[in-house]
Parts: structure tokens; C-alpha cells; sequence
């Protein structure tokens, strides 16, 4: 399941895999801007890894990454807000350079979100902007609902309100098809085996596709969407998010239908944002960045002026 797939993401990391442009990670951390960082997490006694850029001291811009992936897709952003922002892009938990605990009950998604109210904690602050793209985006709304208070804006990338996905799941088989790429990493050992034939030449492929990145690239990416479907095993005391919301939508993404986004609107009571972009794919913050920066600011600085007023 999960262990498997974080187990041989991190293994082709270690392989010196690039990233979706072709950059080597090696010196993406060490230019003047840049900085890999750890620390021990206090409660689960994790090592987290996180790439910073931007002065200590300015507010909290948190990004979480979806899977496979890890901080590097968030290169784009940490460059862009960093004038502004302490922007933190981490490896969650089993990916990159963070700690993998070999239990599956170590994934569960309150050990996530309590991941991330220990790491803001670890950084110094007490609220940041959140922003979470795919399975971080998951996770980002579900620690907008249970910590409000450490969230002052929510920022998700193509993935809709959990309470969404899973009705949207039971009702339409056609969701479900589309996920079931997540039934595959349930089996036992079979996944890692098929994912490192030829010295990991699938991997290599699905990640390093180019745009249009249609089904190819995406598929590999949403694999793990269904394990959203752990929501079932976490109720919800309450499902509002009370927060301005901005939640921007890759219409070409294959494994996510669109109509999940729109209905995601009677989960925020507060201002709420909704920019669908339709030549984008899943990937989102990587296809478009420019405009996806611009869409951001946009949101941030309305929300600023707005809170003034």
C-alpha cells in the first residue's frame, strides 16, 4: 500500500532522480536563496526534511507536496513568494529525505495532521498561509478544519474538500474508475517490483513526461488519490473551513473530474476562489507556474486589502 509506494519513491530519489524539467536536485539547495534544513519533530520523533527560502521572521507560506512527489515541485513558488513570505516547502512524511516509518498505521491521516501542527510549531509559528497540491492538498484541507486557528488562508491545488471526494466517490462510479490506480498499490510487494524493472525505466518515464502530460505522467501521480479514502476512518467533527479559500483546478487533469471543484463551495464559509484553468494538468504549480503565482497573489493581496477595509 502506502509504505510500498513512499518506500520506492524515496529509493529512486536516492537514485538521483531529476525533476520533471530535468534539473538535477543536487545544488537546488545551495544557492544564496536556498536552504535544506531539518529538524526532529516533537511529537512523532520524525526528521523532517524541508527546503526554505525568504527571511525568518515574515509570515508562514507552508506548502505540502502530493505524491509522488516531494519539496522540488514547489520550486516555482519558493522562488516567486520568498520577497514576501518564509516560504517552507517540505518532505511529508516517508518522502524525500524525511523519516519513513515501515508501519502502515504510520500514514493514517491524523499521524498527517498532526505532522503538521508539530512542524509549524518546530518553525516558530503559531498560523501560516497553507497551500497543498493533490494528497498535500488532502491534508491541507483537513488541517484547516481541525486546527482553524493555525491557517490564516487556504491555497489547495486540484483536489476538492475531503467531504467532496468521498460522497462524489460513492456516487459516481466513473470517479472511481478513474482512482483505481490505488487498488494496485494495495498488493503486496507486486508495485515496487513492476516500478523498479529495467533500473526503474516506468518510473523514469511517467515522471519525466513532458506537457501536455495527459494520461502518461499523471497516471503515476494519482495512484495514491483514493487513500483519501482514509476520511472514512477519520470523521469529521464538523466540516466547515472558515478561512478565505483559493482553489485552483488543471482541467486536463485525467484522474480528478472537475465537477468535484464547484461543489466544493458549500464546505467554506468564508471568501471563497475558485480559477479553473483549462489547459492545465494535474500538476498544476509545475505546468503554469506564472500563472499559477499570479492567481496566488492575486488571492493573498485581495484577502490583505480586504481584511483592512
Amino acid at each position: 500500500g502506502l509504505c510500498q509506494a513512499v518506500l520506492w519513491q524515496r529509493r529512486l530519489c536516492a537514485q538521483g532522480w531529476a525533476g520533471p524539467q530535468g534539473h538535477s536536485l543536487a545544488g537546488i539547495g545551495d544557492g544564496p536563496s536556498w536552504k535544506k534544513l531539518c529538524w526532529l519533530c516533537r511529537d512523532s520523533g520524525l526528521r523532517f526534511h524541508y527546503v526554505a527560502a525568504g527571511e525568518r521572521g515574515k509570515p508562514l507560506m507552508l506548502l505540502l507536496h502530493g505524491f509522488p512527489e516531494f519539496w522540488y515541485s514547489w520550486r516555482h513558488q519558493l522562488r516567486e513568494f520568498k520577497s514576501e513570505y518564509r516560504v517552507v516547502a517540505l518532505d511529508l512524511r516517508g518522502y524525500g529525505e524525511t523519516d519513513a516509518p515501515p508501519h502502515k498505521e504510520n500514514y493514517k491521516l491524523d499521524c498527517l495532521i498532526a505532522d503538521i501542527k508539530d512542524i509549524l510549531e518546530s518553525l516558530g509559528y503559531n498560523k501560516c498561509v497553507l497551500i497543498g497540491h493533490d494528497w498535500g492538498g488532502m491534508i491541507a484541507w483537513l488541517v484547516a478544519i481541525c486546527y482553524p486557528e493555525m491557517v490564516t488562508k487556504l491555497i489547495v491545488v486540484n483536489f476538492p474538500h475531503p467531504s467532496v471526494f468521498t460522497e462524489y466517490i460513492l456516487r459516481h462510479p466513473s470517479q472511481l474508475i478513474k482512482s483505481g490506480y490505488y487498488f494496485f498499490f494495495q498488493m503486496p510487494w507486486f508495485p515496487e517490483f513492476m516500478f523498479t524493472l529495467n533500473d526503474f525505466k516506468v518510473t523514469k518515464t511517467l515522471l519525466h513526461s513532458q506537457p501536455p502530460w495527459q494520461s502518461q505522467k499523471s497516471t503515476l501521480n494519482n495512484t495514491l488519490k483514493l487513500i483519501s479514502v482514509n476520511c472514512f476512518c477519520l470523521p469529521l467533527q464538523h466540516h466547515e473551513v472558515i478561512m478565505p479559500t483559493l482553489l485552483l483546478w488543471g482541467e486536463r487533469d485525467a484522474f480528478m473530474e472537475v465537477e468535484m471543484a464547484e461543489i466544493t463551495r458549500i464546505y467554506v464559509k468564508n471568501h471563497f476562489r475558485l480559477t479553473i484553468l483549462s489547459e492545465a494538468s494535474h500538476w498544476l504549480q509545475q505546468d503554469q507556474p506564472d500563472i499559477v503565482n499570479k492567481l496566488i497573489w492575486t488571492f493573498l493581496k485581495e484577502e490583505t486589502k480586504r481584511k483592512r477595509e
